[in-house]
């Protein structure tokens, strides 16, 4: 008899179809609107906390920043983003592993829903809105096996690793929107082949029942019933599909080395961008390596090595390769909202930017003193959209807790009930003041 592993189960059902409740429905209700445009869609990009020296402005003149070499991308889309920094987390001494970054509040089970991050949090509220999309929330990352991601429902939720299952994962049964009716027998063949490759998934998946605990087969049945409700709506009307309305583009299937979580994760971000695009999708979530490591390979500027042991606590003076991963990734978040800045809304309403709310969360905010004394976050949007911007970009430093920011995240998408999300104790709860438009 086979044996396998938690950390293989959730490497192998995570590559093939997603995390435990990823297709989980939505839910209850969107609050009454606050003032200002609210965000119909928010993806979280989270990393590894980094060296404060390496993300602090050089200067700050009002709230206008200088930014470092390691920030520096940023420059260019400054008039979108607000940097904040200084906010302490409830548990402030937790550090790698700690489930404070994006739940607000460490391991303690509280409110109805026990540990939840802000994304799944805000899935679980917006029940019963009227919302439908195929995937409530969409969580991809490569190269996470090695500790936990940000992401958690109840326990730590594993993202789908591969860019080739996620992209089958999102776009099954989506064909681009065409006028041309010649191309309705090449659709049908794609959908014949999707099909097959969901009968695939299910015999595989299925096969690993026998040699599961209760826990992993609880979890193994909830990703049998999403590849059920993707085989029920490859024949139904999709946005963008034969079927549906809509002008989404459907993104060209992912190519290029993707045994490279790095490269893995820039297909990703594409993945995500189309499933915008297309409304299959209003949360998404991209995790870069996990809290105890990220294996970095990026030829074009020089750079193999691990994050943690090898930049954050490695023989790396000067952070001079630290700077060089955080000049990356600055460049990779600044990528995407480029393209949500230039994809428009399928139903021609304005761009995606104007309706996304982009947050870069990481798990600590000094990661080479291993503490979340100052937890650190750059958010994004279309300028006029739910943060107030300015031309020069904007800097916050505050001594409010963390957790207010995620509550900011919350207020975006309409939600503005909090009970059950984060550290009970934490008193009023509300968002960060200052931090959206009025």
């Amino acid at each position: 008899m086979r044996s396998h592993s938690r950390r293989n189960f959730l490497k192998g059902v995570g590559a093939s179809v997603g995390a435990s409740l990823l297709f989980s429905p939505f839910y209850d209700s969107i609050a009454n609107a606050a003032p200002g445009r609210k965000p119909k869609r928010l993806l979280v990009f989270f990393t590894m906390g980094t060296a404060p020296e390496v993300w602090k402005p050089t200067s700050v003149s009002g709230e206008t920043p200088t930014f470092t070499e390691a920030t520096s991308p940023l420059a260019e889309v400054k008039e979108n983003i607000v940097m904040i920094d200084g906010l302490p987390s409830a548990s402030p001494g937790n550090n790698h592993g700690s489930a404070d970054g994006l739940t607000g509040m460490g391991y303690s089970s509280q409110g109805p829903y026990g540990l939840i991050s802000v994304d799944q949090f805000i899935v679980e509220k917006l029940k019963g809105s009227g919302l439908s999309t195929p995937i409530p929330s969409l969580l991809l990352g490569a190269d996470t096996s090695g500790g936990k991601t940000g992401f958690y429902k109840g326990s730590n939720l594993a993202p789908i690793a591969s860019p080739m299952s996620a992209y089958s994962t999102v776009f099954t049964g989506v064909a681009p929107t065409t006028s041309n009716p010649g191309n309705n027998a090449a659709a049908e063949d794609q959908l014949r082949r999707r099909k097959s490759i969901l009968d695939n998934l299910t015999r595989e998946i299925t096969s690993l029942k026998g040699d599961l605990g209760s826990e992993q087969k609880r979890k193994l049945d909830l990703h049998l019933e999403s590849i059920r409700q993707i085989e029920q709506r490859l024949s139904s009307s999709m946005p963008g599909g034969s079927g549906g309305s809509g002008g989404c583009t459907v993104p060209t299937a992912p190519s290029g080395d993707m045994t490279n979580g790095m490269k893995a994760n820039q297909l990703h971000l594409d993945i995500i961008c189309g499933a915008f695009a297309c409304d299959i999708t209003r949360i998404a979530g991209i995790q870069w390596g996990s809290d105890q490591s990220m294996n970095v390979n990026i030829p074009e500027i020089g750079l193999a090595d691990e994050e943690h042991n090898g930049l954050i606590h490695g023989n790396d003076p000067g952070h001079v390769k630290l700077i060089k991963l955080e000049k990356w990734l600055h460049e990779q978040f600044v990528g995407v909202i480029k393209k949500l800045k230039t994809t428009p809304e399928a139903d021609g309403s304005g761009m995606l930017l104007d309706n996304t709310l982009v947050a870069w969360c990481r798990d600590m905010g000094d990661a080479p003193a291993h503490t979340q004394n100052e937890m650190k976050f750059v958010l994004a949007s279309g300028t006029g959209g739910y943060l107030k911007t300015a031309p020069g970009g904007r800097y916050i430093k505050s001594s409010e807790r963390h957790e207010r920011v995620l509550l900011s995240l919350c207020d975006a998408m309409g939600v503005t009930d909090y009970s059950g999300f984060g550290d009970p104790g934490l008193g009023a709860k509300s968002p960060l003041p200052g931090l959206a438009a009025t």
